[in-house]
């Protein structure tokens, strides 16, 4: 399911913050992604609307299974661009920036052929003990 960049980044987030702190609200995603509230408050309502998340009555976000699925993607990939370009040389920060911009983009083929090239590598790599 193809849907805007800004959702997946939003989705992401709340991902990203529930794995850290065990939860998420609206205003922890504006600070994580450095939004405003009122931005945030809007975009929360647009992804509740198309059933990728809902909240309590608390204020707690939760995943729903769809929204779940493309936040998983898309930190998948940024996880393995960000650790891709560190190995290269890249410092962590700009290589994190980077594979933000990247992440959206890439092709499920590109993705594929990378995700194989880092494992093929690690597996073979000195001190694994994959034989």
């Amino acid at each position: 399911m193809k849907i805007q960049k800004s959702a997946e980044d939003y989705l992401e987030a709340i991902l990203i913050l529930q794995e850290r702190s065990g939860r998420a609200r609206s205003v922890e995603v504006a600070a994580e992604l450095g939004f405003s509230k009122a931005s945030v408050s809007v975009a929360m309502k647009k992804l509740r609307e198309n059933g990728y998340i809902q909240m309590d009555e608390n204020g707690l976000l939760r995943l729903t299974d769809a929204g779940r699925a493309i936040a998983q993607r898309i930190y998948a990939r940024h996880k393995l661009l960000t650790a891709f370009f560190v190995q290269l040389g890249v410092p962590e920060g700009i290589a994190a920036a980077d594979a933000c911009k990247i992440e959206h983009d890439l092709s499920e083929e590109s993705y594929q052929a990378l995700l194989d090239h880092v494992q093929k590598n690690l597996d073979s790599a000195p001190g694994t003990h994959n034989a």
